[in-house]
């Protein structure tokens, strides 16, 4: 294997991303973006001194530091990063395409300093710590493999613009379906299940499937009703088998499904509550205005489509540890939010835009801990892909900034010749 060429590569794929993900921006701008992306790959970090070492640039790291720091404190910056790559992702969601939501935790337990910190519940320690909440959204297929890293906004209940929890979950909507031009079946958990998200999906005609809460009062029938006395009555004629691998282990799950119409109390549309759960254990409600028919296909088509969260909170999980995200050392609010919009782009680079040659290429150089990797998660090869893309970068004695010079150098010399 030609560890020079495939470094080459790298750097190539890396600018032309960066490119097109910094179009219509200053040129300070765009050289930052491709900085940053660089960075971030070739140290999986997010510590700007980590990044500015990646560089290597003739001066000290503490100028490249501050240079750096400067760009990343640029005013609607985060805007632009998350419209380019909602635009650039866009273009990978079809019709029935999954848009799920998550909200995750950014959990610096002994920070002091950081503007705004918040309480949070660490999801990986289960107990309450400062850090950040962050609002992100991933397209998926059912049934393949594509991921696509589509939004994500770190916001604090501390902060001066922070109206409330609904008012993030909207906007992360409402900015990617600008783009998407309502393609795709938004997934939600619990937190969906308000008056104040789902009216606005409703009045907007977008598809959804939302887990609801079993207080939650529906129309059946005529009469008011809540969810859990549905779910509880509500036969469940179906069942399906699911494995899912954990660790090393394949656990396999039988769930049981089935379906009733219903309605809103405050709404005339017809809906579908689909109840399911694993034999012996408590049912999970869902509501959806896709249109279904009562038959096992179509019911096991939402069920699927919920459990595809498992997939998300893995991909959450990925970009936060192979970036180090909860090892961010910055001190304002505005280079916070604009830091996590360069870790999604960095994200979708990895799991869209590499093409497949170069990413098989990088996880044969990691072949031995990809395949442990990818034994205890099918299909999540992206651990092992970041590491190898780390280790081609890593020791780098030029950074992408001299690359790009030699590059466009090659292309001047190219056009002076060409007939």
């Amino acid at each position: 294997m030609n560890y020079a060429r495939i470094s080459l590569k790298l750097k190539e794929q890396i600018l032309r991303f960066s490119g097109e993900l910094s179009s219509g921006l200053p040129k300070v701008v765009r050289r930052f973006l491709r900085e940053m992306i660089y960075g971030i790959q070739a140290r999986q970090s997010v510590r700007l001194t980590e990044i500015a070492r990646s560089l290597g640039e003739r001066i000290s790291i503490k100028k490249t530091h501050m240079r750096l720091s400067r760009q990343l404190g640029r005013e609607g910056l985060w805007k632009k990063i998350i419209n380019s790559l909602c635009k650039l992702g866009s273009k990978r969601i079809k019709e029935d395409s999954l848009l799920v939501v998550d909200i995750s935790d950014i959990s610096k337990k002994y920070a002091k300093h950081m503007e705004y910190l918040a309480r949070v519940r660490d999801g990986s320690e289960g107990e309450i710590a400062n850090g950040y909440w962050t609002c992100n959204v991933v397209g998926v297929e059912r049934g393949e493999v594509s991921i696509i890293p589509l939004y994500s906004k770190l916001y604090s209940q501390n902060s001066n613009d922070f109206l409330s929890e609904n008012e993030e979950i909207k906007e992360a909507i409402f900015t990617v379906c600008s783009y998407t031009e309502r393609r795709g079946i938004w997934v939600l958990d619990r937190g969906g299940a308000r008056k104040n998200i789902i009216h606005p999906l409703l009045d907007k005609k977008l598809k959804f499937i939302i887990r609801l809460r079993g207080t939650r009062q529906l129309i059946y029938r005529g009469k008011r009703l809540s969810a859990r006395q549905l779910a509880e009555s509500c036969p469940l004629p179906y069942m399906e088998k699911v494995v899912k691998e954990e660790g090393k282990e394949e656990k396999i799950y039988f769930l049981e499904f089935g379906m009733r119409r219903v309605k809103l109390p405050e709404r005339g549309e017809q809906l579908s509550l689909i109840v399911f759960r694993e034999l012996g254990k408590e049912r999970i409600i869902l509501l959806t205005n896709v249109e279904l028919r009562r038959s096992r296909s179509s019911l096991w088509k939402i069920v699927e489509s919920y459990l595809n969260r498992w997939r998300v909170e893995e991909t959450i999980r990925f970009i936060k540890q192979s970036y180090q995200v909860e090892d961010i050392r910055l001190l304002t609010y505005k280079r916070l939010q604009n830091m996590m919009a360069m870790v999604m782009a960095s994200a979708y680079f990895t799991m869209v835009y590499l093409g497949l040659r170069t990413k098989l290429r990088v996880l044969a150089r990691h072949l031995l801990k990809a395949a442990k990797r990818v034994f205890g998660i099918p299909e999540f090869h992206f651990y092992a892909l970041a590491d190898g893309i780390k280790e081609f970068l890593f020791n780098q004695k030029k950074g992408i900034t001299a690359f790009n010079l030699i590059v466009k150098n090659q292309y001047v010399q190219r056009s002076l010749f060409d007939p």
